[in-house]
Order: structure tokens, then C-alpha cells, then sequence
């Protein structure tokens, strides 16, 4: 995958850009990313805010290492199967932005 198709994917499945990066937010908190990629010239890295605020490398791989999984979708290589729950943070997150638009 390109920069490119990751931050599409990304857009299409409930992520938002925070501080120019993709990032999922708390669902209490909207404002707030706990998690993000990291797009660089050459790698793509995800991280994962600790509660003390500070950001964790969870893990990363080169654009050309990155590829689909075929049934969920979600980006292989980036580590995605080392953050409890994404799925349901994505859910949550994608469903928030759905709901805004009704309520504007």
C-alpha cells in the first residue's frame, strides 16, 4: 500500500485526521486521538497514546510491506493485532462521524 491508499483507508473506516496524522479518538472523549499512523516518506508506523500521554511505537513496517488482510480488511504488518479491540474502536469511531452528520 501507498501513503496514499493507507490514509484513504484510514478516511473510509472511521479514522480522522488529529495533528495531521490519522487517529482514532476515545469515545468519550472525541477530541482526543489514543491512536494513530504515523505516515513518513518511506514507512508507515502505528502508535498508541500510554496514559501518561506520551506516544508508543506498537509497530511499523515500509509502504511496500504493508498489504490488506482479505477478510477484514485491516492493513498487515503494521501491527494492528497488538491493540486490544481496534476493530471495535474503528466501529465506534466510524459510527460517531455517521451520527454527526444527522444531528448537524
Amino acid at each position: 500500500m501507498t501513503k496514499d491508499e493507507l490514509t484513504a483507508w484510514a478516511l473510509a473506516n472511521g479514522w480522522q485526521m488529529l495533528g495531521g496524522h490519522p487517529s482514532l479518538t476515545k469515545p468519550t472523549a472525541p477530541k482526543e486521538a489514543i491512536v494513530r499512523l504515523v505516515l513518513k516518506a518511506t514507512v508507515a508506523n502505528l502508535e498508541v497514546k500510554k496514559p501518561a500521554g506520551k506516544w508508543e511505537k506498537v509497530g511499523g513496517e515500509s509502504y511496500a510491506g504493508i498489504v490488506p488482510d482479505e477478510e477484514d480488511g485491516l492493513p498487515r504488518g503494521l501491527g494492528f493485532e497488538k491493540v486490544p479491540s481496534i476493530t471495535k474502536l474503528m466501529q465506534d469511531n466510524r459510527d460517531r462521524m455517521v451520527f454527526a452528520r444527522f444531528g448537524g
